[in-house]
């Protein structure tokens, strides 16, 4: 059976969910989308996220959250994640920390592992090498689903590009996040996995990767301090939408995700 998975990245503050609400469930519909993946580290003001936040995506259609480097931004997210197994944090960082870093996750009659991993390139958040973390988790969630999807959080396209080919023929879909611009190198490698190095940014488009320009702009000019606020204009949801085969794991497409809000 073939089934497609949506990735989509990093969401950033009301702009994002409310796209994420109104397109969507009919984007899935349409496209025949049986899993949905968000990077959601941005979708609170800009910073972090709550568990308010987290269920109004799930309740949009997002089936598993992944939360990347601003995960303990919100401090009442913490008891949130101990007792929600579809939001993670990167699987890298260290033990002791709550919640887990990878999971399988049901959904329209199907199991899909969700592996969530932080690049250390230029990252300011130590975390553990996301390689090895990546062979232990795959190992361990391949005993349960052949469907294995990736989130690379990371700063380095040259990283994420390295995740893609390390786990080639082993996850089904690696998509990269954290730089909000989306790419065009989506492809399916030769073993059989989807890549693309960045889904890009669900969010405000007339900004500076979500945040208001004259903000940004104040601070790069002058040197001076500026909140950077989230912007609000050109509203789009993007991300990646692989075909994998269900029974193999093996992807045999993966196509770019623009949707504005209408």
């Amino acid at each position: 059976m073939l089934i497609k998975v949506l990735g989509i990245g990093d969401v950033v503050g009301k702009p994002g969910r409310t796209v994420i609400r109104e397109r969507l469930r009919p984007y899935c519909q349409e496209e025949g989308v049986h899993f949905v993946v968000a990077n959601a580290e941005n979708v609170s003001g800009g910073n972090g996220i709550t568990p308010a936040e987290a269920e109004e995506l799930f309740g949009s259609g997002v089936h598993a959250i992944t939360c990347g480097d601003h995960v303990w931004a919100k401090k009442e997210i913490i008891p949130y994640m101990d007792k929600t197994p579809a939001i993670l944090r990167p699987a890298n960082y260290p033990a002791e920390q709550p919640g887990r870093g990878h999971a399988v996750i049901e959904a329209n009659g199907l199991k899909v592992g969700v592996i969530h991993l932080q690049g250390n390139v230029f990252m300011n958040t130590p975390a553990a090498n996301p390689f090895r973390t990546a062979d232990a988790c795959l190992e361990e969630l391949r005993q349960h689903t052949p469907v294995l999807v990736i989130d690379m959080h990371g700063e380095a396209t040259s990283e994420k590009v390295a995740m893609g080919w390390h786990t080639d023929g082993r996850a089904s879909f690696v998509f990269g996040t954290h730089t909000h611009i989306q790419t065009a190198d989506e492809r399916v490698l030769p073993q059989g996995t989807a890549y693309i190095t960045d889904c890009g940014m669900t969010g405000p488009y007339e900004s500076v990767i979500g945040r208001r320009v004259d903000r940004v702009l104040h601070k790069l000019v002058t040197g001076m301090p500026a909140p950077f606020d989230v912007a609000t204009g050109d509203v789009r949801l993007c991300g990646a939408v692989a075909t994998i085969d269900s029974d193999t794991g093996r992807a045999v497409a993966v196509k770019r995700v623009v949707l504005l809000l209408q």
